[in-house]
């Protein structure tokens, strides 16, 4: 064969490997593409799933908190039931117990020191007092619902992620 021959074959070779580059670049190109795509659906999939339980657990912990009140507002209706005008006036509710009261409803020190004044009349009937602490008590029931609602999601939050097939 000729020198002519040779650079044919040669160049048609050349040709032939540059073709087939070109073609497993655009194949690999063309995967890769692929695969961002289905990543890509997979975190919005992933997404939705996520908001589905966070407007679920947020629904259930509304209705929850909106039980805790409507039990507070129905035993404070009570009260005048249970605490009579009577009760009232034979009880004195000390000034000293609603600092303390305060106090502790704040998270807050109590005031000063014990004094006489502690002893006197605080002016608050015992009926205000139970009303207070039925309040006091209907937040503190609508915090656990919040925590616990908070703790269902994250449960089911970790749980969805955990079981989302991971791509590489």
């Amino acid at each position: 064969m000729n020198i002519r021959s040779w650079l044919a074959i040669a160049v048609v070779a050349g040709l032939l490997y540059a073709l087939g580059f070109v073609s497993g670049a655009g194949s690999e190109r063309s995967r890769q593409q692929r695969l961002d795509e289905a990543r890509l659906q997979q975190s919005f999939e992933q997404g939705q799933a996520l908001g589905r339980v966070k407007e679920k657990v947020v629904v259930e912990y509304v209705d929850r908190v909106v039980k805790v009140y409507q039990a507070g507002a129905t035993i404070t209706k009570e009260v005048p039931i249970h605490v009579s005008k009577a009760a009232d006036n034979a009880c004195v509710v000390p000034g000293g117990f609603v600092r303390v009261h305060d106090a502790g409803a704040a998270n807050l020190p109590v005031a000063a020191g014990p004094g006489v004044a502690d002893d006197a009349a605080s002016g608050l009937a015992l009926s205000t007092v139970a009303a207070s602490v039925v309040d006091n008590y209907s937040q503190c029931h609508a915090n656990a619902e919040q925590l616990r609602a908070l703790q269902q999601w994250v449960r089911e939050s970790q749980a969805l992620m955990q079981a989302a097939p991971a791509m590489h």
